[in-house]
């Protein structure tokens, strides 16, 4: 299995995820959106973006341990954050980076109204890639 994260030349270099990510070989696996909630369902940070972030992030690499996976094997995510502001980018880079070190996967990021939980500030969902 190989993953190949790429910015071609053409477009522009992003500090924080690939514009193109082809992953080959291997089992493809979907993570459902992680929201900042505990292993008891408790959420964790209200009214604090940055821990929320952080939460999240840990919910990822347990689900992706849970199949034998790390963040190197995710191939993109998709964020939602609830009024989104620039401002919010930089605890999100933080918390991020922490997780990711140097993976950047294909990315997007969404400013919504709402998630499911009015306590939510984030949720992020993903896709990886793991060896067969």
């Amino acid at each position: 299995m190989t993953i190949e994260r790429m910015n071609p030349d053409g477009l522009s270099k992003p500090a924080a995820y690939s514009h193109v990510v082809r992953a080959r070989g291997g089992s493809t696996v979907y993570l459902a959106g992680q929201t900042p909630i505990d292993s008891n369902g408790d959420v964790v940070g209200e009214g604090d973006f940055a821990a929320q972030a952080r939460q999240v992030f840990a919910n990822i690499r347990t689900a992706l341990a849970a199949v034998g996976g790390d963040f190197s094997h995710l191939v993109r995510t998709t964020t939602y954050i609830v009024n989104y502001t620039p401002e919010l980018r930089e605890a999100l880079a933080a918390a991020r980076s922490e997780a990711f070190g140097d993976v950047k996967p294909a990315s997007t990021l969404l400013g919504v109204q709402a998630l499911a939980n009015p306590a939510y500030l984030i949720e992020i969902e993903g896709i990886a890639v793991l060896p067969d």
